[in-house]
Order: structure tokens, then sequence, then C-alpha cells
């Protein structure tokens, strides 16, 4: 009787997965017929996101101590725009607003999304309550794409949703190292401990490369382990348009690079080097080596000619302390991650499409996370849908990417950051041409630069160009409105004369 009980119920087992792999097989056909009615098929997509890389921390950008030779030449065969900007100065609200095209504050997600609802209450402001979870109405980038024929993966961070909010749930056709959290325990293999008073771990990379339970995988590194598999799906699916977000953890917390580029980076340090970490340098060495692994990948599969390749960054640098040494440095740039000032939201972005870029392009107009969504759907030439592409807080850079440069108009970009950091006090900020004006939230003081001129944010012209200030912070106050961002309130029990 029981044998009988479970031959029936793997029949029906069996009978369900059948259903739900047909399923899946029907709905992605019809999508790849949708996408063959336009005719040619449409370019892949890499998107590669680095957690944490500062707008400095590369060769091409000026860094004095790493070493990113990879990149470098990246570069060179694509445009890099020295002045992109994150959504946000801090993780989640700028990855939601590159799955939406959206600004954070518009999607109510302000801070990483851990600390959503963990104000603190021993500060002059408390800071608003906002969403820890990318809304499922929100219709992201992948789910646009997969909509039209694309295989469309996510590899490593995710950090705007819960599980109910993961990947799968959000136009993901695959899911790799998507966790609830901001960093691994550890990037190492089994990437697995406890860190910030957590036990964590990175999901799916339980077997090795080869598919195999291997458990004797010592000096496995995280960032080359997302690269192979990464590698595995363009491989897989070259023979069909591809969306890969890679999403790397790396140069993020904890700092901890491979053994044997810390003592190469160890051994190259020198007194007046604005970088001075060996450890982060092998970080972002190892990050270089991967980058060269993917480009080399596209050569090999034929594949480059066809791909859209962009680069980017989530937020600036983190210029704080990791194990007593400070992690990074953003000179020029003021300040780093947490912060509205250049530092934590100036950002490295190079983009390739081999049709359309031309080769060791540079590039000065401002653009953002935002832009990301519209940029893509041109370039696959797609519609998208209507209420969302309505709702667009960025543009398409096309006529950049043809053209760099040209003859824009000088759009306002706006960041709000109301919530505490190690580098900064609740925030808005606006750019505008070549000028940048804060309104910091607890008194209301602005500051207001020429970032032509000033660069590194030293010279405060409130005082002598009132006119230009008060332009700025009605439109920064009007926009607040617009896009109905969550404010921070008065803490009532906060003293006075402190």
């Amino acid at each position: 009787m029981k044998k009988d009980l479970f031959l029936k119920s793997v029949s029906i087992s069996a009978m369900l997965i059948s259903v739900l792999l047909l399923h899946f097989s029907c709905n992605h056909s019809d999508s790849k017929m949708n996408a063959a009615r336009k005719g040619e098929r449409p370019p892949n997509i890499l998107l590669i996101t680095v957690d944490d890389l500062g707008w400095a921390d590369l060769g091409c950008y000026g860094a004095d101590l790493h070493e990113t030779p990879n990149i470098d030449a990246f570069a060179e065969t694509g445009q890099t725009f020295t002045h992109a900007y994150a959504a946000a100065a801090i993780c989640t609200p700028t990855r939601a607003a590159l799955l939406t095209g959206k600004s954070p504050a518009r999607l109510n997600m302000t801070i990483w999304r851990e600390a959503a609802t963990n104000n603190q209450l021993d500060r002059k402001l408390i800071p608003p309550d906002v969403s820890s979870n990318l809304p499922l109405n929100e219709v992201t980038i992948a789910e646009a794409l997969k909509e039209e024929g694309y295989v469309t993966a996510h590899l490593g961070k995710w950090h705007v949703g819960d599980g109910e909010h993961f990947p799968e749930t959000q136009g993901f056709d695959i899911n790799i190292g998507a966790t609830v959290w901001g960093a691994p325990p550890t990037f190492f293999y089994p990437y697995r401990g406890e860190i910030y008073n957590s036990m964590r771990f990175v999901p799916g990379l339980e077997k090795d490369a080869s598919g195999s339970y291997n458990f004797d995988r010592e000096g496995e590194y995280l960032t080359d382990r997302l690269t192979d598999e990464a590698i595995s799906i363009m491989e897989r699916f070259r023979e069909e348009p591809f969306f890969v977000n890679l999403s790397y953890y790396t140069v993020h917390t904890p700092i901890e690079g491979k053994k044997e580029l810390v003592e190469y980076y160890q051994n190259k340090l020198a007194a007046g080097m604005s970088h001075q970490n060996a450890i982060y340098a092998a970080m972002v060495h190892g990050l270089d080596e991967n980058i060269g692994r993917l480009m080399h990948k596209l050569d090999e599969l034929k594949l480059a000619d066809h791909t859209i390749v962009i680069f980017t960054s989530d937020n600036g640098g983190f210029i704080n302390e990791w194990d007593g040494q400070k992690v990074t440095d953003n000179t020029p740039l003021r300040s780093g991650k947490g912060a509205l000032y250049e530092g934590g939201i100036r950002v490295p972005t190079i983009i390739r499409w081999p049709s359309i870029t031309s080769p060791n392009a540079t590039s000065d107009y401002p653009i953002t996370t935002q832009d990301f969504y519209p940029t893509l759907l041109e370039m696959a030439n797609l519609k998208g849908d209507p209420a969302q592409v309505a709702a667009f807080d960025g543009i398409s850079l096309m006529p950049v990417l043809k053209n760099p440069q040209a003859d824009l108009k000088q759009r306002a970009i706006y960041w709000h950051y109301p919530h505490y950091y190690h580098t900064t006090n609740p925030v808005s900020a606006i750019r505008q041409g070549d000028w940048k004006l804060l309104e910091f939230l607890e008194d209301n003081h602005v500051e207001l630069y020429n970032l032509n001129e000033d660069v590194g944010e030293k010279n405060n012209m409130e005082k002598t160009n009132p006119e230009k200030a008060k332009e700025l912070l009605e439109l920064l106050s009007e926009w607040r409105g617009e896009v109905d961002a969550p404010m921070p309130r008065l803490n009532p029990e906060y003293p006075i004369n402190k």
C-alpha cells in the first residue's frame, strides 16, 4: 500500500514538473516569436555592477596603487563617462533605480533594506520608515526583456527584497547567489559565516563550477565563482539573446583579497599614494582579472560585436575603516559612500556597443543609474511597458553614445538621503549643468559648488551666488514634492542644547 502511494506521488510529481517545464518552454517560445517578428535578433546585454567601487579606484580613472589593465583595455574599446552618477550614495536605492528606471525617492527606497525601518532615535531628526522591498508591480528591465524573448539571469548581490521579492519574482529566469543581505560573510568558499553580528551565506554555490558536490574547494574566491557562472550562462545561451545582470559583491566589506595579490600590493605601497590599502587593492585586481575573463569569453564565443556591455558601480568608494585601516580614497572627490558629495555618488561607468559606441571615447555628459533602463530599451528596439516608461526618471543615452560630444540639454539630476551615515546627516542634492547644491535637513543650511571649477567641493558659493542657490533650492524642493520624497521629522526627545 505504501509502495503504491509512493509510486502514485512520484507519478503526480513528475506530471507537475512536466507541466511546469512545458509552461516555461511555451512562454519562452512565444517571447522568442515576438522578438523574431521584429526581424534581426536583438543584442545581448551584460550589465556589470560592482559594489562600492570608487570613482578613482581604476587605472583609467587615475588610480595610483591599483592596477586594472583589463578594465583599462575594455575602456579603450568603448565609451568612458567622467560624470556618471549612482542614483544614491548607498546600495539598495541604486539597485532599485537600475531595475526600474525610477529615482529611489519616487520608489520610497532611500536606504539599504536592513535599515529601512530600523531608525536611529538618538539624533536630531528621526529618519522616515521606507520600503525594504522593491514592489512587485514595478515592471523591471528584466521583465521587459524577458517578455521579448531574452533569457534573463541575475548573479550575485540582490539586496532589494526578501524571499518573496527575489529575482525570480522580478523577471529573472535564473538566480545565482542572491541574498537578503548587502554583504557576504566572506569572499572565500564556502561563503558562509558570521558578519555584522549575524550568520550569513551565499546560496546557489554549493556545487562546484562543474556541477558536482565537491567540498574540497579551499581558496575558491567569490568574484571568480560568479564569473564562472556568468560565463556558463553565456555559453549555454549563445544562440539566443541573453540579459546577464552580474552584480558582484566585491569590493564591499569584508575586505579580503587573495594572499599572493595582497603581498604584491604590500610591496608596491609607497608614500604619497592616495590609495594605501593593499588588501583592497588586491580585491580591485581580482575584479579586473574577471572583467578580462568576461571580455575574452565574449570574443571567443564571437559575441562581442553583438553584446552591449555596461560597467558601473552602485555608489562611491567606502572611505571608512575595516580592521583598523581606511578602505579607499576618492581623491580628488570629496568624501565617500553615504555622502552626497561627489565622492559618495560619482562612479566609474563604461559602456560598449560596437555598432554604436566609438573606441576610446570619453563623455563628460552627466548620467545616472536611472538612464540604463530607457537606454537598453532603445538599444533593443523595444517600447517597454507604457506605465513604467511614463514614470521613468531616466533618459535614453543613445544620442551621447552615438556622439560623446552631443550638445544635449543640461537636465537636473536629484538625490535624496533622509537618513544618517558615517559620512553624512540627512541631505538632498541637485546638479544642473556645472552647478550642484546640497540642502542639509537638520538645519536646512545650503552648500553650492561649481563642479567645473571645484570638483573637490571646497569652495561653498552659496553666499557669493545667492541667486543660483535660490534657483536650485526651489527646483530641489519642487522635485521632492513631485516624487513624494519621504522626509525625516524632528525628534521630540532630542535635547535642544545638544
